[in-house]
């Protein structure tokens, strides 16, 4: 039954997400990105904790489903890390100064 409980939190979770983001105006989207990539740090980091607890108590029923689902967790939260680092990277270089000899023509 908490099995239940937790599976419907994260798919309403999901789609209240989906649905918040897609209102956002393009504008917002890389300002936003930042905050997205700590949101998906603290995702990293609770998906590592429960797959050291499911790692931990490996020999109960539905622990190795838990550890699964943790390292799906943990690889599709680094993706978007990195993902959005190399966003914010890109537009960063964006709005570099240009050298000195450039400035002179």
């Amino acid at each position: 039954m908490k099995e239940l409980l937790l599976v419907s939190v994260f798919i309403a979770a999901s789609v209240l997400g989906y649905w918040i983001i897609r209102k956002v105006p393009s504008l917002l989207h890389t300002p936003l990105m930042s905050g997205m990539n700590a949101l998906s740090g603290v995702t990293v980091l609770g998906a590592l904790i429960a797959g050291a607890t499911a790692y931990g108590r490996r020999g109960e029923p539905g622990m190795t489903a838990m550890l699964v689902i943790a390292l799906i967790a943990i690889s599709l939260a680094m993706v978007n890390v990195a993902g959005g680092f190399a966003v914010t990277h890109k537009m960063l270089r964006m709005f570099r100064k240009k050298s000195s000899e450039e400035d002179v023509k």
